[in-house]
């Protein structure tokens, strides 16, 4: 088990433990809460080694292995397969004992080394890494790509995937749902409930924590507090010890006005003089209760919009994607992602856009917002609509090198310039004035953008949009960086705002509460979506399900008799499928792969051959090593036939 016992933390002058204790038992998921900045991070820091206790006693394990993403963004020419394959760290070791042994010419050693490189799964590895990769949102085609050819948020998905693929007895996750959408967010809690070990988890994604965790760890003011339950249990617990709180100090409150009273009218009587000291000495006794720091909670709201043009969108057989890129040959043409979409936006809608990863919800948003062309078709805006735009990547609206207050004065004057207005006026003052009710105060609102935090990056975009006085909000994942007080703030604006808003976001809690109808984004085109976001859930896991089982029967080529390929006879040529020719390609790399791994059980009994062994054992090893090889022979004259097969379909072509 981990225990902390009356520990001191502190990073740099700041106290983040005061004499701190808890105990974490073998198996708990704990989900780590509290605001941002009480030192969850560090608490993490601790936990793996890259900080220390200053005071008291903490014990985690020793035997204990760690688990967690690392936060660095990869930059290497490695297949992502390969990539999350050495998360592994025990295949690794086993891989390197391996490498030794054959350089040692040690013929016992190299037989235990086969052995440990077998017991470490080593035959399996790239199954379960590619099992992890697809979990988390990439295409098959995608398995053997360079780690550099994805985008950050991609590769901070292959860092989770390492995490996932490393055997622990603990893990650390800290904020694992930022850069997922909702599909493979849903994949990922299947996953996290199957994992037998001790895990903490950082988020501000209730219904995750919700769904992966039954302990609540509670840090403030320097204290841990434990719960027993998920973080809906928590906060009614804790709701229930802050009003227990407040009611025993506004009756000590009482009692102490009480007491100072009598001091103050009786202390200069002599009759009453010795009952006024006894009062005195009662006061210097009592333990006084400290009253509850009022956290100001953040909270804003979206203006009522000037007008409400109705439909606020007519989209006519429009086609959404990319133009081709500047350096592309003339003639080439764009890339489309969804085409053929027919439909209208009216005023006071709530759409909630939901797809699985890649389908195109991000390039819809982008088109409506303005930022991308319209590839076909045409989509047609009322008059003035007035769009607020949050984009995924924070970046894409900001510049880091300005400052907030610098953005707040463009905005305005790109705003006037327009013929339009703000809520406010452009004076300089007054967007000071608008930038602190965003909790820019003081010479944050002269700090470069650059160097904010993802949270205080979006708070700036949302009040650059409330600020604009939008009557039609496209939000693309607003909630990535913000802690749950904001998500929950941001919650109460969208339901109270008059507009229409189009919402794509992987936190169920805000699309459950702001969202009454849904569009799927999926197979190029969209359409409605019948149910609730119970019934996409259950949409999605159905889906992975059968993603899974057609990759695992593909897989099992060799537990099948193979029937042996016949020469076709000769015959009128008819048109050949390129499909064809892909689905037996694909179907020979599979193979590749299982015959790489049959390779290595061969060595592994053949080494273990030339070691010492029993009788009974080199009988048993003998019957296993030849079944690997008839497997073995069976998946080469497989691929054999397969390859004569691409032949003579390439050569008809």
């Amino acid at each position: 088990m981990i225990t902390l016992k009356n520990v001191v933390l502190r990073r740099g002058a700041k106290v983040i433990l005061d004499s701190a204790s808890v105990t974490l038992n073998p198996g708990e998921k704990v989900g780590l809460v509290g605001r941002n900045g009480a030192g969850k991070s560090s608490l993490f820091a601790m936990l793996n080694g890259t900080l220390h206790e200053d005071g008291g006693e903490f014990y985690i394990p020793a035997q204990w292995r760690m688990a967690q993403v690392a936060q660095d963004m990869p930059e290497t020419e490695q297949s992502a397969t390969s990539y999350v394959i050495e998360g592994d760290v025990v295949l690794q070791a086993a891989q390197a004992e391996v490498d030794a042994a054959e350089a040692s010419g040690d013929g016992d050693r190299m037989a235990h080394a086969y052995m440990e490189l077998y017991d470490s799964g080593a035959h399996d590895a790239p199954a379960r890494a590619q099992a992890l990769i697809l979990g988390l949102g990439f295409k098959l085609s995608e398995l053997d790509n360079p780690v550099n050819s994805f985008s950050g948020g991609w590769r901070m998905r292959l860092q989770l995937a390492r995490a996932l693929m490393c055997p622990s007895e603990l893990m650390l996750l800290d904020e694992p749902t930022n850069h997922l959408d909702l599909d493979a967010l849903v994949w990922l809690e299947a996953w996290l409930k199957k994992y037998p070990g001790t895990m903490l988890v950082i988020s501000h994604d209730r219904e995750f924590l919700d769904a992966v965790t039954n302990v609540t760890l509670h840090i403030e003011h320097g204290q841990l507090t434990r719960y027993g339950g998920n973080y809906s249990s928590f906060e009614d617990m804790h709701a229930e010890q802050l009003a227990l709180h407040q009611a025993a100090f506004s009756k000590q409150q009482d009692k102490i006005a009480h007491l100072q009273d009598f001091i103050n009218r009786f202390k200069a009587k002599a009759s009453k003089a010795k009952q006024a000291q006894s009062r005195v000495k009662a006061l210097d006794r009592m333990e006084r209760l400290a009253p509850l720091l009022a956290n100001a909670d953040f909270t804003f709201e979206f203006k009522e919009p000037q007008n409400l043009p109705n439909p606020m969108l007519s989209i006519d057989n429009a086609s959404f994607g990319y133009p081709p890129p500047a350096d592309a040959p003339p003639g080439t043409p764009p890339t489309v992602i969804v085409r053929g979409v027919s439909k209208s936006v009216f005023a006071g809608q709530r759409i909630g856009i939901l797809g699985a990863n890649g389908q195109g919800k991000s390039t819809v948003v982008k088109t409506i917002a303005r930022t991308l062309p319209v590839v076909a078709g045409e989509v047609l805006e009322g008059r003035g609509l007035n769009i607020g735009y949050f984009a995924q990547q924070e970046l894409d609206v900001l510049r880091p090198a300005d400052t907030p207050l610098e953005h707040m004065i463009r905005l305005a004057r790109d705003t006037i310039a327009n013929g339009g207005a703000g809520q406010f006026s452009s004076r300089e003052q007054d967007l000071r004035t608008f930038l602190g009710t965003f909790n820019f105060n003081g010479d944050m609102v002269k700090q470069a953008v650059g160097t904010m935090s993802g949270g205080e990056k979006a708070r700036l975009v949302l009040c650059m949009i409330v600020w604009q006085r939008p009557n039609l909000l496209l939000l693309d994942e607003p909630t990535n960086h913000l802690d749950l007080a904001t998500r929950e703030a941001l919650a109460m604006a969208l339901n109270e705002f008059e507009g229409t808003v189009m919402l794509v976001s992987h936190d169920r809690a805000l699309l459950r509460s702001v969202c009454d109808e849904f569009w799927m984004v999926s197979k190029g085109g969209v359409e409605p979506f019948d149910g609730d976001l119970d019934d996409y859930q259950r949409y999605l896991l159905d889906e992975s399900k059968r993603l899974r089982e057609e990759i695992k029967q593909a897989g099992k080529v060799a537990d099948a008799p193979v029937a042996k390929v016949e020469p076709a006879p000769v015959a009128a040529k008819k048109p050949v499928s390129s499909g064809k020719i892909k689905s037996l390609k694909q179907k020979q790399e599979r193979l590749d792969k299982s015959m790489a791994a049959l390779q290595v059980e061969k060595a592994a009994f053949e080494a273990r051959l030339g070691g010492t062994l029993s009788v009974e054992e080199i009988t048993e090893t003998g019957k296993q090593l030849q079944h690997v090889i008839d497997e073995l022979a069976i998946e080469e004259g497989e691929w054999l036939a397969l390859a004569g097969e691409i032949e003579g379909l390439e050569a008809g072509a």
